[in-house]
């Protein structure tokens, strides 16, 4: 059966070559010389990161036996890891919006050093350190990279489809290439070299101090919430509101935790289904095949989001109904096929094709991290992205850790058919995302019965499409009219703000404004220069006298307008 691993691996190599050989113009996205130096930039700090947490993955409960712990013992080490992440890790994760994305990074690489180093020693004091430094460190991996990347592309002004050009060759390098890398440059430490178990942990120290530096030395800081006296429960708060009254972050969230609790209980699951008798199966080579399938399920995601349509929101409910029927073969098999009753030996013809199965599964994962990117940078609000990731990580650490906890409580069947049902539950989740996110929320230019295409170039120019991207108008409205209330929001933000624009103050709300709030100097008039609606003058204005205004309402609210803009300008002065 060794024929069948070669013949599984070699096939997905072609069809992944021949995928990305086979991409037309319509699948490439064109971009600037800008762009492209500062994608390449983050692709290789990216995989570094990941570098440093592939390498150390197949060798966690490898070194934890070779002290001499217990399958109970290591189990809590696990939990532990699992817990820290989500108690510690959103908490520090948080901080990132207000501290800054870049410094979260930097932490993510020396926690993760220190918890590399914990793994020399044998005690299980040092080693529950470990786990707890290596739970926080896994939340600020997946949360803070990602809100920074987004952030810095819409402060650099590059086009928004071009984000997702991004986030497909990252899971392509960094949860397929590198990971196939890392498990081979792993086995060559330690088999190879005989280092040991610890030799693969200090090698991802190093990437992760490399991949530090290159932080240090071109990255730029930036913000979530520029408020610098929001408090971490205020922040805690109000990434809960936003949760709470957006349906569309709230489904998001819910289909984030059904997949990855589906993805990381299948980790645990899928080595007991390929060899239930004990059989001897290379696990290292069916690792590296499954990252290849991951390869070829990013390299898919890439050619889907280049192109206008399907949409991604369109193109996942299908993924997960996929996903779901490939983790159902376990069960299938176990009722189809009669199960062996000779220990040990190669794989037997059941597990072939659970393997095949489980290729199509990790596929599925390939594409399913670009497009939950994609997805998160539409619908989570900048201000407080980090916050509201680590919130969606909550019930994925808490899955996990009751799963761990009863392994061995429930058949490997019961296990398979529970993600199944999750994976279909997320599919109909996606479904009602679908429906909410295509509401018609702007009419067709064409609609507006105008022949110039002038606004609607504009649009195609700024936001990629001819229509408002997140702004809802409450009634008709010319393109004028949404065009402004769709830059005012992309400058600053969806909340309740108050804004200067020039010497005029606006009270403004999800982009629109909903008080005008009067301007910073009261100009003297005379009879023959009347003031129109919003207070400014009609006619010559440059040659009329100005006084400041006294009144306390506008006093107050032109300290907080200033506040906000000392506050804005100070965080900007930091970035640069």
């Amino acid at each position: 059966m060794e024929a069948f691993y070669y013949l599984v691996f070699g096939a997905l190599s072609a069809v992944v070559f021949g995928v990305e050989l086979s991409k037309s113009t319509k699948d490439r996205i064109n971009t600037s010389p800008a762009f492209n130096s500062f994608k390449n930039n983050y692709l290789v700090v990216y995989s570094l990161m990941m570098a440093g947490d592939w390498l150390q993955g197949p060798y966690v409960y490898f070194l934890y036996t070779t002290y001499g712990f217990g399958k109970g013992e290591i189990g809590q080490l696990f939990i532990a890891g699992f817990g820290s992440s989500m108690l510690f890790g959103t908490i520090v994760g948080s901080l990132a919006d207000k501290q800054g994305r870049r410094r979260a990074c930097v932490t993510y690489c020396i926690t993760y050093i220190l918890s590399c180093i914990t793994k020399h020693s044998p005690q299980y004091r040092v080693l529950m350190i470990g786990r707890v430094l290596g739970g926080i460190a896994t939340s600020l991996l997946f949360s803070s990279f990602e809100s920074w990347l987004v952030a810095e592309h819409n402060k650099r002004g590059f086009d928004q489809q071009w984000l997702s050009l991004t986030f497909s060759k990252a899971i392509f390098l960094g949860n397929g290439l590198v990971a196939i890398l890392s498990g081979l440059f792993g086995n060559f430490l330690v088999d190879t070299f005989q280092l040991g178990p610890v030799a693969p942990f200090d090698a991802a120290a190093c990437f992760l101090a490399i991949g530090m530096a290159i932080i240090l030395s071109s990255w730029t800081e930036n913000y979530g919430d520029p408020s610098e006296n929001k408090d971490l429960l205020a922040q805690f708060k109000g990434a809960a509101v936003a949760i709470a009254s957006d349906e569309k972050i709230a489904l998001l969230g819910a289909i984030q935790s059904l997949f990855e609790g589906s993805m990381y209980t299948f980790v645990f699951l899928w080595t007991p289904a390929l060899s239930p008798n004990d059989e001897e199966i290379p696990h290292g080579f069916i690792f590296a095949t499954f990252m290849l399938a991951s390869m070829l399920g990013s390299s898919i995601a890439s050619r889907l989001m280049a192109r206008s349509s399907p949409r991604v929101e369109s193109y996942m409910q299908i993924v997960f109904v996929v996903s779901s029927m490939s983790l159902l073969l376990p069960i299938v098999t176990s009722f189809l096929v009669a199960p062996s009753k000779v220990k040990g030996g190669g794989i037997s013809f059941s597990g072939c094709l659970q393997m095949l199965g489980f290729c199509t599964f990790e596929a599925c994962v390939g594409i399913f991290w670009p497009s939950i990117m994609k997805m998160r940078s539409q619908y989570i609000p900048e201000e407080a992205r980090s916050t509201i990731m680590n919130f969606f990580r909550i019930p994925l650490n808490i899955f996990v850790c009751i799963v761990l906890y009863n392994v061995n409580a429930f058949p490997i069947t019961v296990m398979f058919g529970m993600c199944s049902i999750f994976l279909l539950v997320a599919s109909i989740l996606q479904r009602r995302l679908l429906v909410i996110a295509e509401k018609p929320i702007c009419k067709k230019w064409n609609f507006l019965a105008s022949d110039n295409k002038l606004w609607s170039n504009l649009f195609k120019e700024r936001w990629g499409e001819d229509r408002a991207a997140f702004y809802e108008p409450d009634d008709s409205k010319s393109w004028k009219d949404v065009y402004e209330v769709q830059d005012r929001g992309d400058r600053v933000g969806l909340g309740l703000k108050i804004i200067r624009e020039g010497g005029d103050y606006y009270l403004v709300h999800q982009g629109e404004i909903h008080r005008y709030l009067g301007s910073r100097r009261q100009r003297k008039v005379t009879d023959s220069c009347p003031l129109n609606s919003k207070g400014k003058l009609v006619g010559d204005e440059s040659l009329k006298e100005e006084k400041p205004s006294q009144g306390i309402l506008d006093q107050m609210l032109f300290f907080i307008g200033d506040l906000e803009v000392a506050s804005t300008d100070a965080k900007r002065g930091r970035v640069l």
